[in-house]
C-alpha cells in the first residue's frame, strides 16, 4: 500500500461514497444472487445503479480503490465482487497516527 496512491483514491467524492456503503453493505444494496455482503462483496453491477453512472465508470472508480489497496475483489463467474479491505483501513490509521 503506498501512501501517494491511498491519497489520491480517497481524494475523489464518489470513491469516498463507495468505501462508505462498503462499509454497511447490507444498509446501502438490495439483496443479490450471492447473498453474503460481508464474505463476498458486492457487485459492480450494483454499484453502477446506484451512482447512476455507466458500468464502466463504476469499475473505474472500483479499479483505483483496488490498486491502493482499500478494496478487495472476487470473481464470482463473471461477475467482479468488492468489499472493502479493512486491514489497509487500520494501516492507514496507524500511518496517520504515527508518520504524519
Amino acid at each position: 500500500m503506498k501512501p501517494i496512491d491511498v491519497f489520491k483514491a480517497l481524494s475523489n467524492e464518489t470513491r469516498l461514497q463507495i468505501l462508505e456503503w462498503l462499509k454497511e453493505p447490507e444498509k446501502h444494496f438490495t439483496s443479490q444472487e450471492v447473498n453474503d455482503f460481508q464474505n463476498v462483496g458486492v457487485c459492480v453491477t450494483q454499484f453502477h445503479e446506484k451512482l447512476k453512472v455507466t458500468q464502466s465508470t463504476a469499475s473505474q472508480h472500483l479499479s483505483i480503490l483496488h490498486r491502493a489497496g482499500l478494496v478487495i475483489t472476487s470473481r464470482r463467474g463473471k461477475w467482479t465482487y468488492y468489499k472493502r479491505n479493512e486491514e489497509a483501513f487500520h494501516q492507514l490509521k496507524e500511518m496517520i497516527g504515527h508518520e504524519i
